[in-house]
Order: structure tokens, then C-alpha cells, then sequence
């Protein structure tokens, strides 16, 4: 049957009639939506009450006005700031999942085949479907015939055949067990088809019941439960430390500020005016406190460092379909990878010929009439690759396409009908198909061994037979084989195809092609990385031995005798026992089936290794589950991708290297961030709790405690989030599965830095040293211009810590200005404290600093770096 296709009007006439196929996506949760979420928190909650009652008695006049302003205006913008960066970078984050991971279909347009998206199929379509496609509407069968997949619309795991629809069946009706119609959603298990497009969008089988098919919501990765079962430990910490802050201060200003003295004592608690005040201003300081403390932020910390690496890893032709993918590959020990197209390049060519007398033969030219008839009708018969109407070669594997390219020049002489097909398996390792009329044949293409050892006779130059004397020929198949040149035997039968397997009697050789694969050169230095990133990768290929053996020589993956390459049988003769005796020195699967590779992720496991797995078909899908991380190649079947949490989109093993190197800088981000911010964390709960036992005020107020929070947790995570991937962390051991996030060299970082900042806060509010530098307020007990440079003091000291806290080296500048969002982030912060500073007042409590005061507020907030440069010297 020729298919034309729809034209272009036809196209835009059906659009307009019954939609395209885009499915309506479910709604996301607005902005709004977000903030009012973040209104609810049950910190933030308290804290408004406790507003409310501060501006109660501001208009009794028992507070000040500006204070309620302050805390006000902090707690909406830093609501509104935290709500605003959770938003858009939730909103990059899938946009960019959105747009890599659109899925294309084959479409028969004026009599043209054309990949288009899924979306923009309509009405009237014809498209071919493959092995391992997704169906991407409701239709008909109208040609070919395919096993299908239904089990996610009706749950049934039997796989049912689709066939053709007759004139005769035209009018039956249409459901999902009738063997005529296929349906969204449902997988091609096996065969090839063109169906026509009937139903699109909502109408549509699957898209009736979108809402109940929805994947399921992802589930929170390892990284994230660590980060928070870390941000419940820590929030105990603020919650302890929030009610002792209270209770100092109160003890403050009912005891110390009254010197002890009883009388006093008496009288300032029957002022119950002022102890209500002092109540609130105790019960707002621990809540700000618990606010400040507890790191709300810490597990949002990997959706931010996610969307902002999201599009580096694009261009690194990654995409994370799944944020534990990500993460995980940063800690894999072993690799279980595809050979061709993620190794090698992928760009099969036909290199040469053998007839059956072991000649070899360049190019079709070099084969005679009558022979290049019978290959080109083997191969032209027997392939799931088809010719669009512009010459493209599409549909099928690799191996296909390359096939019909070296035969393109040959002629294509019509008469032969297809009439049965046993479709290429990774288990079977050969093709056929059986054809009826000018030649009633059955052409059977595969992997030499079960191919050869079948044929009793070749066809010589002139199409006759003649024996088959096989010793010269198996000869040079592992010359060429040596060589990491593939082998497909292809060969002819008059016996018929018996219900989808190979027939028994004569079979005819009629040739070996020998394809090559050339190795990536940009592989060979990414296997070195991995492996020296502490990853074993293993390579596991339907290759002979002697192929894939001289192709891992070639890449580097085989270095010594030591090293072990196995065949499929050999490894099915081993018990798990022997496997995990050479796993470690395993690195070549030939022929391997695809129970191989479950066999060795469950192995692996079992060992507590943390296994990844590449793969592209459907019988792939199994191990991709199954491992901890799956990697699909883009050029693969859409099941692949389905089960994989990550896809490779240019099916490159360099692009699996940065996929490792990423995930390794999302983790060692996020612990960047947690240094930054408990080292603040601890400093400010401790001079918080500290001053007032000593009968000295808290040195930050509430509002500035709010803008203390703001700094430590959306902008560091902005600014921090945004790290290069540094090729250092490749030479990081994997980290193992129960890794603390937090190592000792951290908690030491954290605790010196804390410990610094503590005592120079000491040095401000209690030593006439630090007041001298600052001009006497006469008008208030606790000088102003003090407080206001203590204030500048603890933004500083924390932007200078951001700089120690982004490398382990000794030079802060490093790299720097591959992130220069962190250079904009803590400008941004700088420039406005400094204009707090001046133009605060009473709201913000903050009054303008002459030169002089800036410089030592300066040089003290400097002090942390050479500190912190003593530590890392002496840890070195």
C-alpha cells in the first residue's frame, strides 16, 4: 500500500475540526497560591499574632510604632521573596523538563515520513509505528501487524495483536480488545504498522481518563529525606534554643535591668502594661529565633540548585526525567553501558562483503548481477528501516539503516510480497521474512553463529549453489571480527516460516556484511574519568567476543590479562556466587541477552553497590527499573525513557561522564549551603541567647533577625546554588548510601567559623575596645551606632564566610567567575545593608556610619577568611 499522507491543508482543515492532540495539562500551583501557602506556616502564623499585639500596644502607647513597621515590612518581603524564587525556579525546572522531553512520532505527510511532536498529530494521520513506539492517539491498523501493550489502560499485562483493518471489518465496533484498534498510551511491543489517526486530545481513550494515568507525584529522593531529618535535628535545636533566648530575656528585664533589687522586682511586674509588652517582645524574639534557627529552606535547597543546573545539563545533552537520577549518579560504583552509539559513535556503515567463498567485497559495485540481486532482495525484504520519498533512511536499528544505505545503489526490482515476518530480538539474534511471487523465499538475517551453522550451501557469482565448506571462511569472520568489525550473516530458505520461528531444512548463505562502529574519541577520556572517579563500567554488547574484546582494547576499558570478558553462556553458567567472585574485575558482556543485565543489576545490589544502566529498547526497561539509576538513550524507544530517570540525549558516554560530574556538584552544593548556614545559624542563636544573661539587649532586633534569615537562606541558596561542576569532584571516592551529609571536616568548618563570629560579637557589645570605635550616643544606654555596626558586622562576617565555604582551597576567587550569580548575590546583599544602614532609622534600627566605624566593622567581617585559611592549612 503507498501511503501519502496528508497534505498540509488537509492538516489545517482537520486542526480545525477536531483539535490537535495535545492533552490538557492538569493546573500547577500559582504564585499565589505559594505565598498563601507560605502565610500558613505555623512560624509565620505566630509571628503575626504576635504583630498584632505589638501594634495593640503601640496604639496604647506602650510600644513604638516603627517596630511593628519593621517587622512588618520583613516578614512580607521576605515571604514574598522566598514565595517568588520557589516559583520561577519550580517553573524553569519543568518548563526545561517540558522541552526536552517531548516525545516525536513518525508521520506520513504528502507522501513524505517526518518526525513531528506527539502534540501536533491531528485527525486523518497516518503514522508509522515501531518496536518499543508509543502509541500517540487512538486509531486503526491499516497496514502491518504489531503485539501491543495495554496494561496502562486496562491493566491487563497480555500483549494483544493488531492487524490490519479490512474492508470487511469497517463497521465493527471499536474497543480496546478488537484486533484492529490501538490506543494512547499503549506500547509497541513487537512489529510494525501504519495506523490512522481516529481520535485525538481529551476525546481520546487515555486522555479520558488523563487525571487517573497522571504519574505519580515523585517521591522524595534519598538526598532530600537527609536533608530533612537534618532540618528536623537542627529545628529542635531553634526550638530549645528560641524558649531559652525567652526566658534570658526576660530574666533580663525583670532581674538584671532591675538590679536584682526585690522592691524593683515587685514593681515592675505589677505594671502589668510593661511585663505584657516585655512578654511579647520575649515570645517575638524566640519566634524569630525558631524562624532563624530553623532551616526551612534546607530541602527546598535541591529543586533551587536543581532548576539552576538544569539547563547546564541540557547542554550537556542531559535530562533529568527524575530528581534522584541525578543525585544518585553522583555516587554510582558500577556502570552497566550500551556499546553502540554510546561507546562507539553509532554511525553503522557497511566496511565489507563476504560471499560464501570468504572473498571479500568493498561495495555493491563489486558483486556481480546476479548476486547483488539476492542481497539487495535479503536485505531490502528483511528490515524494519524504510526509504521516505526524499531518500531518507528511517524506522528500524542502526544496524537496518546501515544495511539499506549499502544496498541503496542496487536494484529494487518489485514482484516479491512480504507474507510473514519474526521480527529482530536481542534473545534470538536474527530477523526474517518470508515472500510470495517472483521468489518464494524466506530471507533470514542475524548473528553469524546461528546463521552459518544452518547453511549447506552458498550462492556462488551466478546465483547458483554450491557446498558450503565453512573452515575458510569462519577463518577470516575472526580476522575481520578481531578487527571490532560486526558480523551479519544473511542467508535464504525454501521453507516456509513455521508460526514466527525458523524453519528446519536447506539453508543458502548468501553473504557476511561486515559493519563497523568507530569508537567515540571523546569516550576514551570519559571511561578514564569515570574510572578515575572510582566508577567501574562494564560493557555489555550483542557483539561476538572477539569484537567487543578488541573494541574495550580500543577504548581503554581492557588494559591487562587481569581484566575479564565473558559471553553470555559463560556467564549463564556461573552461579551468582562465581559472578560476584569476577565482578570486580568484570568488564565485557558479548552476546548479551537482555536477562543478562537484570541478572547483574540484582547481583550488584546485593552487594550494596550503587549500579547504574544504560539501555534504548524495550526489553531494556527491566534493568533500567531495576537499577538505581537508569540511563536511556535518546534515540532509544520511548519505553526506555519511560524507565529510566535519566536520558542521555545525544546516546554519548561522555554525556553519562557530566551526568556523574553533575550529580556530584548538586551534592557537594547543597553542602556548601548547609556550612553557610549553620555557621550563622549557630552564631546568632548563640549571641541571642548569650547577651541577655550577660545584662546586655540582643544585639539584632527582630526585623534585622529577619533580614539575617533572608540572607542565609534564599539568597545563599541562589548564590550557592549556582557553582560550576569542578572536575576535582571526579576525583572524589562515591559517596556511600548511608553518608552523612554532614562530614567532620564540615561540622569543624561550621564550629570554627560559628565559634569566630561568636566572639567577635562578644568583643562588640561588651568591650569598651570595639565602642571606642564608635561615636558615644548619649541619648541611649545602648549605643546606636554600635548596634548599627554590629548589624553590618553580621551581614559582612557572613558574605565574607560565603567566600571560604565555596571552595576547599586557599584561593577564594577560584572559579568564580564561572558563577557570577554569586558575585551578584552578595553585591546585591551588600549594597543593601549599606542602604539600610542609612536610610533604616527607627524602623530598621539602623543610623549612618562615618568612614572610620565602616572600616572596623570591615575589617572584622574580613577576619573570618584568614581564620578560616588556618583551619583548612591545618586540616590539610
Amino acid at each position: 500500500m503507498n501511503i501519502e499522507g496528508l497534505s498540509e491543508q488537509e492538516v489545517a482543515e482537520s486542526r480545525r475540526l477536531h483539535g490537535d492532540n495535545r492533552l490538557t495539562e492538569h493546573a500547577t500551583e500559582s504564585f499565589w497560591d505559594k505565598l498563601w501557602d507560605n502565610f500558613n506556616d505555623p512560624i509565620i502564623k505566630i509571628l503575626c499574632v504576635a504583630l498584632i499585639i505589638n501594634v495593640v500596644f503601640a496604639f496604647m502607647g506602650q510600644a513604638k510604632w516603627y517596630e511593628s513597621v519593621g517587622i512588618a515590612m520583613a516578614v512580607l518581603i521576605a515571604t514574598l521573596v522566598s514565595t517568588f524564587s520557589e516559583y520561577r525556579n519550580e517553573n524553569a525546572f519543568q518548563s526545561l523538563q517540558a522541552d526536552a522531553s517531548r516525545i516525536l512520532c513518525k508521520v506520513y505527510r504528502s507522501g513524505n515520513i517526518s518526525e513531528i511532536a506527539i502534540d501536533d498529530i491531528v485527525v486523518g494521520d497516518c503514522v508509522l509505528l515501531q518496536t518499543g513506539d508509543k502509541i500517540p492517539a487512538d486509531g486503526v491498523i491499516i497496514q502491518g501487524h504489531i503485539q501491543v501493550d495495554q496494561s496502562v489502560l486496562n491493566g491487563e499485562s497480555e500483549e494483544i495483536e493488531k492487524t490490519a483493518l479490512s474492508d470487511s471489518d469497517a463497521d465493527q465496533q471499536r474497543n480496546l480488545l478488537d484486533s484492529h484498534s490501538v490506543y494512547r498510551g499503549a506500547i509497541v511491543a513487537a512489529g510494525n504498522a501504519v495506523m490512522r489517526v481516529t481520535i485525538v486530545g481529551d476525546e481520546s481513550e487515555y486522555g479520558r481518563i488523563a487525571g487517573e494515568l497522571q504519574t505519580d507525584e515523585e517521591r522524595d529522593t534519598p538526598l532530600k529525606l537527609k536533608l530533612g531529618k537534618l532540618a528536623d535535628d537542627i529545628s529542635k535545636f531553634g526550638y530549645y534554643g528560641g524558649t531559652l533566648i525567652a526566658i534570658a530575656y526576660m530574666f533580663q528585664r525583670i532581674v538584671i535591668q532591675n538590679g536584682f533589687d526585690i522592691a524593683a522586682i515587685n514593681a515592675y511586674c505589677s505594671n502589668w502594661m510593661i511585663v505584657g509588652h516585655d512578654l511579647i517582645e520575649a515570645v517575638m524574639l524566640a519566634v524569630i529565633i525558631i524562624v532563624v534557627a530553623v532551616p526551612e529552606g534546607l530541602p527546598l535547597m535541591i529543586a533551587i540548585v536543581s532548576a539552576q543546573n538544569m539547563g547546564k545539563m541540557l547542554k550537556e545533552n542531559v535530562l533529568v526525567r527524575k530528581l534522584s537520577g541525578i543525585e544518585t549518579a553522583g555516587s554510582l560504583n558500577i556502570l552497566f553501558s550500551d556499546k553502540t552509539g554510546t561507546i562507539t559513535k553509532g554511525q553503522l556503515e557497511v566496511v565489507t562483503f563476504l560471499d560464501g567463498q570468504g572473498r571479500t567485497h568493498k561495495a555493491t559495485t563489486d558483486l556481480s548481477a546476479e548476486l547483488g540481486r539476492l542481497v539487495s532482495l535479503s536485505i531490502r525484504q528483511n528490515t524494519a528501516a524504510v526509504v521516505t520519498a526524499d531518500g531518507q533512511i528511517v524506522g528500524g536499528n542502526g544496524t537496518d539503516r546501515a544495511l539499506l544505505s549499502f544496498i541503496r545503489d542496487l536494484p529494487d526490482e518489485p514482484g516479491d510480497e512480504v507474507v510473514d515476518t519474526v521480527l529482530f530480538n536481542s534473545t534470538n539474534k536474527y530477523s526474517a521474512a518470508q515472500i510470495r511471487g517472483r521468489d518464494n523465499l524466506t530471507l533470514i538475517k542475524g548473528a553469524p553463529e546461528r546463521i552459518i551453522d544452518r547453511c549447506t550451501t552458498y550462492y556462488d557469482e551466478t546465483g547458483h549453489v554450491q557446498p558450503l565448506i565453512t573452515d575458510m571462511l569462519n577463518a577470516k569472520l575472526d580476522e575481520l571480527a578481531g578487527r571490532a568489525i560486526r558480523l551479519l550473516a544473511v542467508a535464504t530458505t525454501s521453507a516456509p516460516l513455521e508460526k514466527g520461528s525458523l524453519p528446519d531444512g536447506e539453508w543458502t548463505l548468501v553473504g557476511v556484511v561486515g559493519i563497523r562502529d568507530e569508537v567515540r574519541p571523546e569516550s576514551i577520556t570519559a571511561l578514564e574519568e569515570v574510572r578515575r572517579a572510582g566508577v567501574q563500567v562494564v560493557m555489555i554488547t550483542g557483539d561476538r567476543r572477539e569484537t567487543a574484546a578488541a573494541i574495550a582494547k580500543e577504548c581503554g576499558l581492557v588494559k591487562s590479562a587481569d581484566d575479564v570478558v565473558i559471553t553470555s553462556d559463560e556467564l549463564a553458567a556461573k552461579s551468582d556466587e562465581e559472578i560476584v567472585g569476577i565482578l570486580p574485575r568484570l568488564r565485557v558482556v558479548a552476546r548479551a541477552l537482555p536477562s543478562d543485565k537484570s541478572r547483574l543489576v540484582r547481583i550488584a545490589k546485593s552487594l550494596n553497590l550503587v549500579v547504574g544502566m544504560t539501555g534504548d529498547g524495550v526489553n531494556d526497561s527491566p534493568a533500567l527499573k531495576q537499577a538505581d539509576v537508569g540511563f536511556a538513550m535518546g534515540g532509544g524507544t520511548e519505553v526506555a525513557k519511560e524507565a529510566s530517570e535519566i536520558v542521555i540525549l545525544d546516546d554519548n558516554f561522555k554525556s553519562i561522564e557530566r551526568a556523574v560530574l553533575y550529580g556530584r556538584t548538586i551534592y557537594n552544593n547543597i553542602r556548601k549551603f548547609v556550612v553557610f548556614q549553620l555557621t550563622i545559624n549557630v552564631a546568632a542563636v548563640g549571641i541571642s541567647f548569650v547577651a541577655p544573661l550577660l545584662g546586655f539587649q540582643p544585639p539584632l532586633t527582630i526585623t534585622q533577625m529577619l533580614w539575617v534569615n533572608l540572607v542565609m537562606d534564599t539568597l545563599a541558596a541562589l548564590a550557592l546554588g549556582g557553582e560550576p561542576a569542578l572536575a576535582e569532584y571526579m576525583r572524589e571516592k562515591p559517596k556511600r548510601r548511608d553518608e552523612n551529609i554532614i562530614s567532620k571536616p564540615m561540622w569543624t568548618q561550621i564550629l570554627t567559623g560559628a565559634t569566630w563570629t561568636f566572639a567577635l560579637s562578644l568583643v562588640y557589645i561588651m568591650t569598651s575596645f570595639a565602642s571606642g570605635f564608635f561615636r558615644p550616643d548619649p541619648d541611649d544606654m545602648f549605643n546606636k551606632y554600635l548596634l548599627t555596626g554590629y548589624f553590618s558586622f553580621f551581614i559582612l562576617i557572613a558574605v565574607c564566610n560565603a567566600f571560604n565555604v565555596r571552595t576547599n582551597g586557599l584561593n577564594l576567587l577560584a572559579n568564580v567567575g564561572r558563577n557570577p550569580g554569586f558575585i551578584q548575590v552578595m553585591g546585591l546583599i551588600v549594597i543593601v545593608q549599606v542602604i539600610m544602614t542609612y536610610l533604616g532609622g527607627e524602623v530598621l534600627s539602623c543610623y549612618g556610619l562615618v568612614a572610620s566605624e565602616w572600616g572596623f566593622v570591615i575589617v572584622t567581617a574580613l577576619t573570618i577568611i584568614p581564620v578560616d585559611m588556618i583551619r583548612k592549612i591545618i586540616i590539610r
